[in-house]
């Protein structure tokens, strides 16, 4: 079974969701393309994209847009599939960039749906914890429960990792 046009890996922090979604771009052959939405502020950021990149290995196209991931989708023109990993950085670098929430969402599900390419999007599961005690962090956990699920309306496909653990919420995994 192919992969789908568009599928969304949700998860915890730490849960495996970047492995699992790399394992099912992996399978869907081609060169695989990453868009990376991370920023290294700090030595621990520089670490973990530095891991990242190690346990993806060679073989990938990387792309770095933390800003236009919507532009870097609409550059990638061929069928090769693309991870996009991870719309919650990406959201972040929006907000604290102080950028329009609605503009950016909406400029991304509209390069998903005329993407030819299938695209994997990682993404983190925010509302299962306590409510945030300031306004910004509130602001944030509000525009990330609004923006999985509009993802998760489009997508055909959704998986939720918890320890390393994949399940599926809708479709059926390839």
């Amino acid at each position: 079974m192919p992969l789908p046009n568009l599928t969304l890996v949700l998860g915890g922090a730490a849960s495996g969701k970047s492995a699992y979604a790399e394992s099912l771009i992996l399978q869907a052959g081609g060169t695989p393309v990453y868009i990376a939405t991370a920023q290294a502020f700090d030595a621990e950021m520089v670490e973990k994209i530095a891991r990242h990149r190690h346990m993806r290995g060679d073989g990938w196209t990387t792309i770095e847009e933390p800003i236009d991931i919507a532009g870097a989708l609409r550059k990638c023109t061929g069928t090769d599939p693309i991870l996009i990993d991870c719309v919650t950085l990406w959201l972040t670098n929006v907000i604290l960039g102080d950028h329009d929430v609605e503009h950016y969402s909406n400029a991304l599900l509209s390069a998903l749906a005329d993407c030819q390419a299938p695209v994997v999007i990682v993404s983190n599961e925010v509302g299962q914890g306590i409510v945030p005690d300031n306004a910004l962090s509130r602001r944030f956990r509000n525009a990330q429960g609004r923006l999985n699920q509009r993802l998760a309306a489009e997508a055909e496909l959704v998986v939720a990792v918890m320890a390393g653990i994949p399940r599926t919420l809708k479709g059926s995994t390839p």
